[in-house]
């Protein structure tokens, strides 16, 4: 079974997010990409494994802005 795309594009994602079983509490939180980065990356190592979080982890690296990582973090988990 293959992984669903995560990869950051422009065009928003309307399917909802590729991993809609993983929930990541951002709001309340520190709002750095960082942190953002490390806690959606942590929830998808936990529930779906070491392949999902690596994708995402790489993909949110090549994001040029904070917006970027939070929708590719939107477009990956459920965010609460």
């Amino acid at each position: 079974m293959s992984e669903p795309d995560i990869s950051h594009s422009a065009e928003p994602a309307t399917a909802g997010p590729a991993h809609p079983t993983v929930t990541v509490q951002l709001s309340g939180t520190d709002g750095n990409a960082h942190m953002i980065i490390g806690k959606v990356g942590a929830a998808l190592r936990r529930e779906v494994g070491n392949e999902a979080a690596d994708r995402f982890t790489h993909s949110a690296y090549d994001c040029t802005s904070f917006d970027q990582v939070l929708q590719l973090a939107m477009a990956t988990v459920t965010v609460c």
